[in-house]
């Protein structure tokens, strides 16, 4: 098991292992960085955490510490264990894609958390079955009594995380967000790095 701090480059992904038990630390480390974040069964990459499995879990937009995500089979995936972020994370919107960023304008090929996916896997060797929607840590979508969302930057402070306890053997995929024309990464254009790293279980 290796404990080292792991860096997600800006605009890319990374995605590695960890074992039931294990604790995954996903570090802010610039403070206004979203990390779409995934996770895959190891020994069947079909089930994997679910948002919209999840929140009739713990009947709320996002959970609490202590709380789990749960998988596209009903089962506990990913429980938080602390987060000194301000707990302010998105579980409603899709990873972006290039498609996506057409709609916002794009002429051209645009770094995407879709395809920052599918590289990360591919660095394990490994292909992820379908893009699930993602847990978009440290994302701020804040909601009005009437319904509406907004696109807000995170609320985060350099250095901050939150960490999650494996639930079963996983393989675990991030994208620090490429996200440069709304403000959901703080200061427009400048997407950052984020880190994570896998600890032994507590």
């Amino acid at each position: 098991m290796n404990e080292a701090i792991t860096t997600i480059p800006a605009r890319q992904g990374k995605a590695a292992y960890a074992d039931a038990g294990q604790r995954i630390k996903v570090i802010n480390t610039l403070g206004s960085q979203v990390v779409d974040t995934w996770a895959f069964r190891r020994e069947d990459l079909g089930e994997f955490m679910s948002m919209e499995h999840s929140r009739p879990n713990f009947m709320k937009i996002r959970p609490n510490v202590g709380e789990s995500f749960f998988s596209n089979q009903r089962r506990p995936i990913l429980t938080v264990l602390e987060d000194t972020s301000g707990g302010v994370h998105d579980t409603l919107m899709a990873a972006c894609d290039n498609p996506r960023y057409g709609l916002l304008g794009c002429t051209e090929y645009h770094d995407n958390c879709t395809d920052n996916l599918s590289s990360a896997m591919k660095e394990l060797g490994l292909q992820e079955p379908e893009t699930p929607s993602p847990l978009n840590l440290f994302m701020n979508i804040p909601w009005t009594p009437e319904g509406e969302l907004s696109w807000e930057e995170p609320v985060s402070t350099p250095g901050s995380y939150i960490l999650l306890r494996a639930e079963m053997d996983l393989v675990v995929a991030f994208s620090a967000c490429p996200q440069d024309i709304l403000p959901i990464n703080g200061r427009i254009g400048e997407p950052t790095e984020a880190h994570f790293q896998i600890l032994p279980a507590d």
